[in-house]
């Protein structure tokens, strides 16, 4: 008998829709590493380019992350430094040749209002900015925990990097000055360097009983005020499909007699040598990988409260994040050649029954691993949306890292959103092909696996949930991520999809004023292809919404062409949310 095995389930045809079609070959190159050496000489490269850009001589960069780029590129992620230390939020996206030669740099304007450099618009109020700290690090810890909830424990032991903290403002371009608030447009503002404060950024990964409690904090190194925090608790209540359909084939591995819910078919290395699923037996660290002595899983019934986690009931959520999990590693390889989270083929896992009853699932960025609970108000989190949406964290973590707060937080989040809808089509049609089908997802999120069948979210017209807004408005980057994410799916909805003309209508904008005031999707593939080209290789960690759009741009511009079709239905989805202007579409005619 092989060491492993893979069963088929008698139900499986059913859930087959349309095949797909057309071949298109993988965006991403298999995933090499740099030499030190080709590293050392790629820094060179952009230190030599620091003249030419306005910067001084303590300008620096650190390389933070590698991954594949795209036709054979390889992509490095550089964070920007000054005398040494990191600024926060200001970093590149560095495209690399076959022979580590600099094709391309896309870089945060952060770091041009530091130091004595010609391109820094604060001069002489940054020319001498000291990097010496007033206090230390275990006083910056202990200031950030000083504001957390007494009696919570250490999941890892927190850590302080001293940097360069922006404080950043909202201020208007030139001609948008004299323009009502609610006529203001994202391109309209833009965010500039108000000051500069030496600061420590104090992660904190705790627990509360069973509740995950995951803070990033911006303490003062001069006096220890806490200067900014936000959550980093990726998460998402709700979205669906798994435990919802019927039998399915899974990738386990037999070891001594038994089975594990370990699949030697995907990824490598990682905490358990294949991406695995484990059971936390409502306790709130991952547990160990399910066995089973049968290679036959689950019951398909939500899960018992108090009933075993390990019988075929309690296998049920492990069926389910298994399921989520080979149907979003198959998508991103098949039809990009990316491999697992990270681009390198390094295993994740996704721990089952987190806690008792917990409504929510998500991404942890101590493991780069997945949890799921099993839901009061809702049923099994394991849906294969969510497991799409928290897979998607863990690209995005290894890619744009886009910080988890304000505008480049919603950009996150919608990140996962549209991943998560987009494996639930590729699931459904079959999980095969290197084309991701029209067809297959509810542009709903929740509606599965809530109890009263109402989603969480709308993708077509997020202010249904009654919080979510439906374009771009200032007040956007005050809102919690979750909320700030609704534009953002909005426009991917249209970009593939189109939008109607029916102002009564779900599926109408008013800010497309252009011809056809209905603008025209150019599918699902495509408008993924876009997006997932600029998250990958374009955005930087503080993109917010006017640049996701330039980079959007950028980014069908270098797959379908400048002035394409595809080019323009880009330009026309974000107007749609209140992103930069409206354009006319070419008849069939013109192009």
């Amino acid at each position: 008998m092989s060491p492993h095995t893979t069963f088929q389930a008698a139900l499986l045809a059913a859930l087959l829709l349309a095949p797909l079609v057309t071949q298109a070959a993988p965006m991403m190159s298999p995933p090499t590493t740099l030499s030190a050496k080709a590293k050392s000489s790629v820094l060179v490269q952009l230190a030599a380019q620091r003249l030419a850009k306005g910067l001084d001589a303590d300008h620096d960069y650190r390389i933070t992350a590698q991954h594949p780029g795209a036709d054979g590129t390889q992509v490095l992620r550089a964070a920007h430094t000054w005398k040494g230390l990191r600024i926060f939020g200001s970093d590149s996206v560095v495209v690399l040749d076959a022979q580590a030669e600099v094709l391309s740099e896309t870089a945060s304007e952060r770091r041009q209002s530091i130091g004595k450099g010609s391109a820094n618009p604060l001069g002489a109020l940054t020319a001498s900015f000291s990097v010496q700290p007033q206090i230390n690090a275990k006083a910056a810890i202990a200031a950030a925990l000083a504001a957390l909830p007494a009696g919570a424990t250490h999941v890892i032991k927190p850590r302080a990097e001293l940097l360069i903290w922006p404080v950043m403002r909202m201020q208007r371009v030139v001609g948008a000055g004299a323009k009502a608030e609610e006529e203001l447009n994202a391109v309209d503002v833009q965010d500039v360097v108000e000051r500069f404060e030496l600061a420590y950024l104090v992660r904190t990964r705790m627990r509360q009983g069973e509740q995950p409690i995951y803070h990033d904090t911006i303490v003062s190194a001069r006096d220890g005020a806490v200067l900014d925090r936000w959550s980093m608790l990726q998460t998402v209540i709700g979205v669906g499909k798994s435990q919802y359909n019927g039998e399915v084939p899974l990738s386990t591995t037999l070891r001594d007699g038994q089975y594990l819910l370990l699949d030697p078919e995907r990824g490598k290395g990682g905490a358990h040598g294949a991406m695995a699923i484990t059971n936390a037996n409502h306790g709130s660290s991952a547990g160990k990988v399910y066995t089973n002595a049968t290679n036959i899983w689950g019951d398909g019934r939500q899960y018992i409260e108090g009933g075993s986690t390990t019988g075929p009931n309690g296998q049920t959520a492990a069926v389910n994040a298994m399921w989520g999990l080979m149907n979003t590693y198959d998508a991103l390889k098949n039809v990009f050649g990316w491999l697992s989270l990270d681009g390198r083929d390094t295993s994740t896992y996704i721990a089952a029954h987190v806690g008792r009853g917990y409504d929510n699932a998500y991404y942890s960025d101590t493991c780069r691993c997945m949890f799921i609970g099993d839901g009061t108000y809702f049923t099994s989190l394991g849906a294969i949306d969510v497991i799409g949406h928290e897979m998607g964290h863990g690209v995005t973590a290894a890619t744009s890292d886009l910080v988890y707060s304000g505008e480049s937080g919603g950009l996150n989040e919608s990140a996962s959103d549209i991943i998560g809808e987009i494996v639930e089509g590729y699931a459904r049609a079959g999980g095969k092909g290197e084309t991701f089908p029209e067809e297959g997802n509810d542009w709903q999120l929740g509606t599965e696996i809530s109890r009263n069948a109402t989603p969480l979210r709308w993708m077509i017209r997020p202010s249904k949930d009654g919080n979510s807004p439906d374009a771009w408005s200032s007040s956007l980057r005050r809102l919690d991520v979750h909320y700030s994410s609704g534009p953002n799916n909005r426009m991917f909805y249209f970009l593939a999809k189109g939008s109607r003309a029916d102002a009564a209508g779900d599926y109408h904008s008013k800010y497309l004023v252009k011809q056809p005031r209905a603008m025209t999707g150019i599918g699902v593939d495509k408008a993924y292809r876009i997006w997932f080209r600029a998250n990958t290789t374009k955005f930087t960690s503080s993109t917010n919404y006017a640049d996701a759009r330039a980079k959007m741009i950028l980014a069908a511009e270098e797959l379908y062409g400048k002035d394409s079709r595809e080019s323009i239905a880009v330009q026309r989805a974000y107007a749609a949310i209140n992103v930069g202007a409206d354009v006319d579409e070419p008849t069939r005619e013109d192009n």
